[in-house]
């Protein structure tokens, strides 16, 4: 009998938990050793091959092995992340809140006593775990999450994150969540928090990342200038744990979550301004990115050197097509 990735989801959902700490924490290095290995040897640009690509635009200088050594501590921060997602439910709020360091702007707590903020989030760290905390700490977080097949372990995953506190959108083809995102906002005040630092469709924005072409969601800066809301950015990324707060928090590895508002253009409206606040957000946490680059776990292209142009372009037209199709206005984003 074969065993699904599905399954694998769900026994580490049960089971994960259990583990000692330190042996879990040991499991996840091992996998992601194993994992990389296994890629160094098939080769090409597919996983390993497209972090080490997306890892050299970071870190300009690094040899061929040093780029190497940061491929390997990059899956071992990403196994990191699985083991402590699917260990989370066990944890204590004493524990969260120990193992989360914030470095947050002042203006971020006057802005969210007075209603809803948007942030702008990479694919770094452990963004579960900051938003556990930011629930607790903040305000309750409101995201989107990609509705996976098959629907239970789907189900499964947004669960967890309500769990946590958070509020959860589901994504599916076709769904027009932006719209659902401007129903959900209106009802309460959130930490509107939306991975955003990849976005290959036709809404996606063209700006310089970490000073290379890069495409990315459009989604936080339309939200914030649809509703006229703060936008901020945050980098989050793992930090080394001792004495009384290791102790603490129950675990070697902490994180450090800093959440900074977006200097935000004066001029423009529509589009014009979702692409002028794109621009800022992302020249604001580029250099975040190049100083963690091991721990943004992005391991597909997102960089335009990166891309087919040819196969990018048919998705577009493609894209436009089904757009004009269900008369949606020129000019309106997604998340």
């Amino acid at each position: 009998m074969s065993i699904g990735i599905e399954d694998l989801y769900r026994f580490a959902w049960r089971h994960v938990r259990k583990l000692p700490t330190p042996l879990g924490y040991s499991l996840s290095a091992a996998g992601a050793d194993v994992v990389w290995a296994l890629h160094r040897i098939r080769g090409g640009d597919r996983g390993v091959g497209q972090l080490e690509k997306n890892l050299a635009r970071l870190m300009p200088e690094a040899s061929a092995r040093q780029l190497r050594r940061a491929s390997r501590n990059a899956m071992r921060s990403y196994m990191r992340y699985f083991y402590e997602a699917f260990a989370l439910p066990g944890m204590s709020p004493e524990q969260i809140l120990a193992r989360v360091r914030p470095e947050i702007d002042a203006r971020l707590h006057t802005d969210i006593a007075r209603g809803s903020v948007v942030v702008a989030l990479p694919h770094m760290g452990n963004w579960d775990l900051a938003g556990a905390w930011a629930c607790r700490e903040l305000a309750q977080v409101l995201t989107v999450a990609e509705k996976l097949e098959p629907a239970d372990l789907f189900e499964q995953f947004v669960a967890f994150r309500q769990s946590l506190g958070m509020r959860i959108i589901g994504q599916g083809r076709g769904d027009k969540v932006f719209d659902l995102l401007l129903q959900a906002a209106a009802q309460g005040r959130y930490l509107i928090a939306l991975l955003a630092d990849r976005d290959l469709s036709s809404s996606g924005v063209l700006t310089s990342l970490a000073d290379h072409p890069a495409r990315v969601a459009a989604g936080p800066a339309a939200l914030a200038e649809r509703l006229n809301l703060p936008l901020y950015y945050a980098s989050i990324h793992y930090e080394r744990l001792k004495g009384e707060r290791r102790r603490q928090a129950g675990s070697p590895w902490g994180i450090v979550l800093t959440i900074r508002p977006v200097e935000m253009p004066t001029a423009g409206r529509g589009r014009e301004r979702v692409t002028a606040l794109t621009h800022a957000w992302t020249a604001q946490i580029s250099p975040y990115l190049a100083a963690h680059a091991t721990d943004w776990h992005m391991l597909q292209p997102v960089f335009d050197a990166d891309l087919d142009p040819a196969r990018l372009a048919r998705r577009h037209a493609t894209e436009a097509a089904r757009s004009a199709s269900d008369g949606k206005p020129e000019g309106e984003v997604e998340v």
